[in-house]
């Protein structure tokens, strides 16, 4: 059984605003509703090589190899960093257009999954979180946590899906503003090369 517990957790985890969450908005924002769908499922897939591992118990190989963890912090800071600087780079530059002509969804996808692929921590807060909502005389511990992943992932979704919505709500306000969609853009820019150097300086 499903412990309230453990969906009051997921859901304010989820709701915390981290780079998928500033991604789905900023996309939902300059590219629209659909694009936004496309960047909240490319963020939860990025979820499934961390939750995999942390089930099958990789994570706690990552989380002795000290060689690994930073080899993919590093990847995951440089990503980030690209993502600032396109950003910024497009910023004043970018036409809001009819998102079904102009998109293309795969690589949004891609980018979010990209986001939290390359993020080691995740991996380790999956190893630390799950657990804990696991009964001490579970039968089956494996399926458990399967359970308690899919509902995480399903929550993620249905969040960012709702981000995502929220952000193109207000699109209209700012689709005939070339300097709001400029100071934006360079707003966002500036919150994944934050979150990079977050990333970086962070420890174990």
């Amino acid at each position: 059984m499903i412990s309230v517990e453990f969906l009051i957790m997921t859901l304010v985890v989820v709701l915390i605003p981290g780079t998928g969450v500033i991604y789905t908005i900023s996309t939902g924002l300059f590219q629209g509703a659909r694009a936004s769908m496309f960047a909240a499922l490319g963020c939860t897939a990025g979820i499934v090589p961390s939750l995999s591992a942390s089930i099958l118990g990789l994570a706690a190989i990552l989380h002795a190899s000290a060689i690994g963890f930073q080899i993919i912090k590093l990847a995951g800071v440089l990503y980030l960093l690209y993502l600032a600087w396109s950003t910024w780079k497009a910023a004043g530059a970018l036409v809001l257009k009819d998102e079904k002509n102009t998109i293309d969804m795969l690589r949004i996808s891609l980018k979010g999954f990209l986001i939290n692929i390359l993020n080691p921590k995740l991996t380790l807060f999956f190893l630390a979180f799950l657990p804990q909502f696991v009964p001490a005389q579970a039968e089956t511990p494996l399926v458990n946590m399967l359970v308690l992943g899919a509902i995480f992932m399903a929550m993620t979704l249905f969040i960012f899906i709702l981000y995502g919505l929220l952000a193109n709500s207000i699109r209209a306000y700012i689709i005939n503003s070339p300097k709001i969609t400029k100071y934006m853009q360079r707003a966002f820019a500036v919150s994944f090369a934050m979150l990079g150097a977050k990333l970086a300086l962070s420890e174990r």
